[in-house]
């Protein structure tokens, strides 16, 4: 079995969940008391924020290569960036480390593709939904990627790091983001991705009929396939 390094606090609501699901994968696949063999960096959240909120990308990029390489000098044979937004430095960050970065948008395009869908909306921090780094890739397999108005992407990015990632979830807050979906499905989305780690403690599969892909799920069951080889 590879070694995993997961870079957390990121927040940690989200951390919590990764270590579950790739732990729970590894098991389910080997049985027995099998379970995930990785390590976790978990940054202090006001750290990273504090950069991005400045435009700092070098400074994060400068974090968390010290951190991954960290992990790496200890037997870390693959990274799993335990945040969407942080995947804006992953191709700088696979560079500068010389192991494998898990990309979460690589994942999630496959998990599209596989339902045959060609056009999705995305709901995530404003980095997510307004910079290239995840468009890109679901572009290089066929998939459009279309995203709230202005005024609900500044409500959304806001929820995330004001609520989320405190670990605050508001029932008004799920009534919003049902409603901006909706917005989004009348544009013609067919799959909504919840590209923000904590997205998916809000709202579930049974809250809409059209299908939605959990990104954590999705570069949990990534990390847990390239663990073991497959």
């Amino acid at each position: 079995m590879k070694i995993l390094g997961l870079i957390g606090g990121i927040s940690w609501v989200s951390t919590l969940d990764y270590y579950k699901l790739i732990n729970e994968g590894i098991n389910e696949k080997l049985g027995g008391l099998n379970f995930a063999e990785c390590m976790i960096y978990s940054f202090n959240y006001a750290d990273i924020k504090r950069n991005n909120d400045a435009n700092d990308w070098d400074k994060t990029l400068e974090m968390i290569t010290k951190a991954s390489l960290t992990m790496k000098n200890g037997g870390a044979e693959a990274i799993v960036l335990c945040a969407n937004t942080m995947h804006l430095i992953a191709d700088k960050l696979e560079e500068n480390i010389q192991i494998p970065v898990i990309y979460i948008a690589s994942a999630t395009a496959n998990a599209i593709k596989q339902k045959g869908i060609t056009k999705v909306g995305m709901l995530g921090t404003r980095f997510t939904m307004e910079q290239d780094f995840f468009r890109n890739k679901l572009t290089d397999n066929g998939i459009e990627m279309i995203i709230p108005d202005d005024e609900d992407r500044a409500h959304i990015h806001y929820t995330i790091f004001e609520e989320f990632g405190r670990g605050i979830f508001k029932p008004e807050t799920r009534n919003y983001y049902l409603a901006v979906m909706q917005k989004l499905i009348e544009k013609g989305a067919e799959g909504i991705i919840l590209g923000c780690t904590e997205i998916p403690m809000l709202i579930s599969n049974d809250d809409t009929n059209i299908p939605m892909f959990d990104t954590t799920a999705i570069h949990a069951k990534a990390a847990v396939a390239f663990a073991l080889g497959n």
